[in-house]
């Protein structure tokens, strides 16, 4: 039988390891007790402190649509205290999934974007929002609600119907038209065509006798224009989803040397005023870019500051017609 005295000093030895193994087990990561997650969890990111950039992604700066709503963003984020950077996602999915993956590894405060697709764009904005980066979308919507927090788009649907009544005018309500439409991906194409539609159906003088995507490009629209215009050399109107796709039906009409053709826009660019100036242009629907970008930022400063915008996640600005009339009165995508 074990003496007691030296019973006691085993059992203290032992009591005093197990305390010591139990430190060592919860602290096995080589992380202090109290350490937040690994990187990899989305409750780490959303705690991660953040930097002080605003990160800018819009299509490609050679529309002028998307390079005066990436300037207008910068310039108010930086009039409100942020760095920002500001990139083209070319409208290309990956690139943009690449875009905000970077924005992501440097903390940014927000994402502004104008987005590749509204199918394609609910992954990585969900993924921005699982790592704590709150994200407004301008212009573009994507196809689900609840993940960003603000998508401020101009009203296409009001400013459709604006240009299509333009041009039923300008048209004298009778004769053979031609329909560009926007890239099939994007909302808002769908969105504009149907609000031509839904005016100019209403004249069944007015006959449409070709409606093509021109994917918002110039050159892509002058070419099917110029396809169309061999197929049909009797049209008297061409309405456009935005401008640029206008544009490039006025060079090919102008190419085809076919005068007094009836062509409406939409987005206000400055070319386009300048084409109504001249006559070749009878009109264009004005969405404001300048101000929903800096909405979007506004909204985006106020969330970092207090947790919430205060406004609901879907927002629309509603659009303005530009003719000759009031053509002097518009400068980059807003009114002077």
């Amino acid at each position: 039988m074990s003496h007691p005295s030296r019973r006691l000093v085993v059992q203290a030895a032992a009591a005093l390891t197990t305390g010591l193994l139990t430190l060592t087990a919860c602290g096995s990561s080589g992380a202090p007790a109290d350490s937040k997650p690994s990187s990899g969890s989305s409750s780490s990111a959303a705690a991660a402190p953040k930097s002080n950039l605003i990160a800018i992604i819009t299509p490609s700066p050679d529309n002028p649509f998307f390079k005066a709503e990436a300037d207008a963003a910068k310039k108010k984020a930086e009039s409100l205290g942020y760095q920002t950077s500001v990139d083209s996602h070319d409208d290309d999915p990956n690139k943009q999934s690449e875009l905000i993956d970077s924005a992501i590894s440097r903390k940014a405060a927000a994402i502004i974007l104008d987005n590749a697709g509204a199918d394609a764009s609910i992954g990585p904005v969900q993924k921005a929002t699982t790592a704590g980066i709150p994200v407004f979308l301008i212009d573009r919507e994507i196809n689900q609600t609840g993940i960003a927090k603000a998508q401020i788009v101009s009203n296409n649907s009001q400013g459709a119907q604006l240009a299509a009544q333009e041009f039923v005018k300008g048209m004298k309500e009778k004769g053979n038209y031609v329909e560009l439409t926007g890239k099939e991906s994007d909302t808002n194409a769908g969105v504009r065509s149907k609000g031509f539609g839904d005016v100019i159906s209403q004249y069944p003088d007015l006959k449409r006798v070709a409606q093509q995507t021109a994917n918002w490009d110039q050159q892509e629209a002058f070419s099917k224009m110029e396809t169309i215009l061999q197929r049909n050399p009797d049209i008297q109107g061409v309405i456009a989803g935005n401008d640029t796709m206008a544009l490039g039906a006025v060079a090919a009409l102008k190419a085809a040397k076919k005068s007094g053709v009836i062509v409406v826009g939409f987005d206000g660019s400055p070319d386009a005023i300048a084409q109504i100036k001249a006559g070749t242009m009878l009109a264009t629907s004005l969405q404001p870019a300048a101000l929903g970008a800096t909405t979007a930022v506004e909204q985006a400063d106020k969330f970092v500051k207090t947790g919430a915008t205060g406004q609901p996640e879907k927002q629309s600005i509603d659009c303005e017609i530009i003719t000759k009339d009031n053509a002097d009165q518009y400068g980059v995508f807003a009114k002077l």
